[in-house]
């Protein structure tokens, strides 16, 4: 068996999902009710068999860094370690990592001292389900010095992605990242042998889904040179020609979370019945971090197709549609639809929800006879009694007094407040 080390590249700064990503990573942004981004690639590399892992940390990364130390670790009679390599000022450089490839770059001398062949680079910020031995089994039966997870998107997909073409052994021919809406791409149209031998629809090209296998000396080679910053954008395209680079199809569910809008939609579908990408699986499970919650807990409520996760309490009311995170509280009279809710760091128990409520401060949670349609609710968040939260599609974005709308979606910041009887 090949020696594979795994890099999870932990992101920048994730503008896209501002405010969720004010004051963490967003491979530390909560999802699916009880995990976090960063648990995906994790789980699939472990259920993988690969579990020599450094997840490679930058921007708000304190969250993060505390939740992969608390949630990963390995008996000693097994061999494994998940290790955060943040990053660092050194002799050798005094810069913070400048990209995906520079991260790597500035982490090789840790990753060299394992004695790995072959390097399996992922992104943190993605939801599916993949089986890396796979893609790990093709590039090393073809010989390639990289290989490429690719996925089928539409033509008007192609403009955030890496979109390339490949010949009918699979290997790569031209690479374009993220091409404008308008630009001829008819040459990296997929060639029709290709298109039949993997059953790829006329319309459709190949897109990068940001997992890469690497020869480690290969890469190593060209991470010489500190002006490839880049994969997608240098890394890539320097190697055709030069270099045999591969592709791998892959064409199970896969959704990036890169918008505030591709966030909230990939959550409330994991709430229909037949969802297309199940958290559960027998053998390929998602880890979370163990906090031995209690069960959650419903008085008098009504509960319509949704995620409710550990220690919840929900007490006379309605939720419909939506993704209840840990340790969340919802009272009497309140209604909820279509609503992310990333519950609660802590409980308040009742001589502190008193205490809060002489001085003024709300309870954690929704209050009583509030109302929630179309909107995320991050930690901690406080919403009064009778408040009214609607987002509707086609809002335009703005920032309110506590709370912010984007892509239609009213966000609810962490820890923040609305007092009672807000209207948003």
């Amino acid at each position: 068996m090949p020696r594979v080390y795994t890099v999870i590249l932990g992101g920048g700064r994730g503008s896209r999902l501002f405010p969720l990503t004010a004051h963490r990573a967003k491979p530390a942004v909560p999802v699916a009710g009880k995990y976090r981004l960063i648990d995906i690639p994790l789980s699939n590399a472990i259920n993988s068999g690969y579990r020599h892992i450094a997840v490679l940390t930058q921007f708000n990364s304190a969250s993060l860094n505390a939740h992969v130390s608390n949630t990963y670790h390995f008996d000693i009679f097994g061999q494994g370690l998940v290790e955060v390599l943040a990053a660092e000022q050194t002799d050798e450089s005094m810069d913070w990592y400048q990209g995906t490839a520079d991260a790597v770059r500035k982490q090789i001398r840790r990753l060299a001292a394992w004695g790995c062949e072959h390097l399996l680079i992922l992104s943190g910020d993605h939801l599916y389900r993949m089986d890396y031995r796979e893609i790990v089994q093709r590039h090393v039966d073809s010989g390639a010095d990289a290989t490429v997870s690719v996925i089928p998107v539409s033509r008007a997909d192609c403009t955030g992605f890496g979109v390339l073409s490949a010949d009918t052994k699979g290997f790569i021919t031209a690479f374009k990242e993220k091409p404008k809406a308008h630009e001829d791409i008819s040459h990296l149209a997929p060639p029709p042998e290709l298109r039949a031998q993997w059953d790829l629809p006329e319309e459709q090209y190949l897109a990068s889904m940001g997992v890469y296998v690497f020869r480690f000396d290969v890469l190593r080679s060209l991470l010489q040179d500190p002006n490839l910053l880049d994969f997608g954008n240098d890394i890539l395209p320097l190697m055709l020609g030069t270099h045999k680079l591969g592709a791998h199809l892959f064409k199970g569910y896969w959704r990036d979370i890169g918008t505030i809008a591709s966030f909230f939609e990939a959550n409330l579908a994991l709430t229909k019945e037949d969802p297309e990408f199940r958290i559960f699986h027998e053998t390929g499970p998602i880890y979370a971090r163990q906090r031995f919650l209690p069960a959650s807990k419903f008085t008098d409520a009504r509960v319509r197709q949704s995620i409710v996760s550990d220690g919840c309490l929900i007490q006379g009311a309605s939720v419909e549609g939506s993704v209840i995170g840990i340790r969340s509280r919802v009272q009497a009279g309140a209604q909820l639809k279509d609503v992310i809710m990333m519950g609660a760091d802590y409980y308040e128990n009742d001589a502190v929800r008193a205490a809060n409520k002489a001085r003024g401060i709300e309870a954690a949670g929704v209050g009583p006879g509030a109302i929630v349609e179309r909107a995320i609710l991050d930690k901690n968040a406080r919403i009064g009694e009778g408040c009214v939260i609607r987002g509707a599609p086609g809002r335009p974005d703005e920032d309110g007094d506590g709370w912010y709308l984007r892509d239609g979606i009213v966000i609810v910041p962490k820890d923040a407040t609305l007092k009672p009887g807000t209207v948003v």
